[in-house]
């Protein structure tokens, strides 16, 4: 079911426009990735979401209606500009945004202990902001986000600023709040994690969508006829592969247009090969990024 609809939204400043027709869903329960180059349009898209600006056309449904000022309190909100309340205590600024959400002090102060202590920071709840780390504020941040447990929660960039181990521990939050059955949608430029978290993806440019779908699917649209090919021995030559290259240990190996990895798999074992491993490749998003941005087109 989709939980967010954009329906052909567009919004220009002034003479300049910056997003262009935009339809696309998100679904319920998924880890959608919204993705573009600086200045595509993705954060307009975010703040008119957020009913934050309005678009000049277009309309924006969230959870099966039009959006209504009442549906602000499911969704939950990390924007790119950070900022807390620096002379205020971890735990005071948490529960505030809690109670903004609905929530009533006491529970908004439950929930912030008990977020403290999930993102591995529970000794900082009586410090005041203005001592915390970079690193400490960004998962202090998306605790706050998180803690009123929105239907819809938009992450944008969350996982800057911070080491490989506390990025993990943000990936598991997001794979936690999906088998939930929350929706979260992940704006970011680091495209490994969108291999790892993203069920779907738009990736944006000049305002306009140019990719929309599962990232296998994407990934599958964009990569070359390629299988990766470990075997006992040389490989045999047949017709179904068009030119066969020494990689990683094994042959990559191109196929002939109009033949599917599975009839080359089965070329090679009638052939004799003793065949150890068969890996048809995809494109890494990052590779896809960069050629829809440079190509300017889908």
């Amino acid at each position: 079911m989709a939980i967010v609809v954009f329906d052909h939204i567009a919004k220009s400043y002034g003479a300049t426009p910056a997003l262009d027709d935009l339809s696309f869903d998100v679904g319920s329960g998924e880890i959608f990735g919204l993705l573009g180059p600086n200045g595509a349009g993705k954060s307009t898209l975010i703040r008119i979401l957020m009913d934050i600006i309005r678009p000049n056309s277009g309309e924006v449904k969230l959870f099966g209606e039009t959006r209504r000022r009442a549906h602000l309190d499911r969704l939950g909100y990390l924007p790119e500009e950070r900022g807390l309340y620096t002379k205020l205590t971890v735990v005071d600024v948490m529960t505030y945004f809690g109670a903004l959400k609905g929530l009533t002090r006491a529970d908004a102060r439950g929930r912030a202990l008990a977020w403290l202590a999930k993102v591995e920071l529970p000794e900082v709840a009586t410090w005041k902001i203005e001592r915390l780390s970079k690193g400490m504020g960004q998962k202090v941040q998306i605790a706050a986000t998180l803690l009123s447990d929105p239907e819809v929660c938009v992450l944008d960039e969350p996982t800057t600023g911070l080491d490989p181990v506390n990025v993990r521990l943000v990936q598991d939050l997001l794979i936690e709040r999906r088998k939930a059955g929350r929706t979260t949608i992940l704006s970011t430029h680091q495209m490994n994690q969108v291999e790892m978290l993203c069920d779907r993806v738009a990736l944006l440019n000049k305002g306009r969508l140019m990719v929309y779908g599962t990232v296998d699917d994407v990934r599958r649209r964009y990569s070359q006829p390629e299988v990766l090919v470990q075997a006992r021995g040389s490989l045999p030559a047949v017709a179904q592969a068009a030119e066969t290259r020494a990689a990683n240990g094994g042959w990559r190996v191109t196929l002939r247009d109009g033949d599917a990895p599975s009839a080359l798999l089965r070329a090679l074992v009638e052939a004799g090969a003793e065949i150890e491993r068969f890996e048809p490749q995809l494109a890494p998003m990052e590779d896809i990024f960069l050629r829809v941005v440079k190509e300017g087109r889908s």
